[in-house]
């Protein structure tokens, strides 16, 4: 039987995988308001043409509008991957209760890997945090999705030398 985490870090996992599927990088993330999923989404700034629209600011967009309110107090938001810098804000900014994430992202975490903001900083709300939920499931997609485009960049590159001769 998995535990509740895991069952939302599973959802998250099924958003991370429309990603996967539209070449953006595999990230999804749920919304979970009283042990009710009330919106959900994954990364997508390339097929949007928006930078903003990572896995957690369309998922926070989505359940606003749902709610009615920007604030989204007593949730807990699932996403596959640490969040960064810029999703940090704006979930500080949504007021959500708690944030549950798979993976540690060691370039650009902003979380616990490579910044802490969320134990700095003069900020009006304090978010709970649990790390590693599914930790391998999320890895591997994410590594699974990057090792593809490194091979596909790679065979571009002798495709393009070979019909320069």
């Amino acid at each position: 039987m998995y535990k509740t985490d895991d069952i939302w870090m599973l959802a998250a996992l099924e958003q991370a995988h429309c990603a996967y599927d539209l070449g953006e990088v595999p990230v999804g993330a749920v919304l979970v308001v009283e042990g009710e999923q009330i919106a959900a989404g994954y990364n997508q700034p390339i097929t949007s043409l928006d930078p903003s629209a990572h896995a957690e600011v369309v998922t926070l967009r989505a359940a606003a509008r749902v709610v009615g309110n920007y604030r989204l107090p007593g949730s807990t938001l699932y996403v596959t991957v640490e969040p960064c810098t810029m999703c940090v804000g704006v979930m500080v900014h949504s007021r959500i209760e708690r944030l549950v994430y798979g993976a540690p992202e060691p370039k650009s975490g902003a979380v616990r890997s490579h910044l802490q903001l969320l134990d700095q900083g003069p900020y009006n709300h304090h978010i709970e945090v649990t790390g590693g939920v599914l930790e391998a499931d999320c890895a591997k997609l994410m590594s699974q999705f990057f090792s593809e485009r490194r091979q596909r960049r790679r065979a571009l590159k002798q495709s393009n030398q070979g019909s320069a001769s």
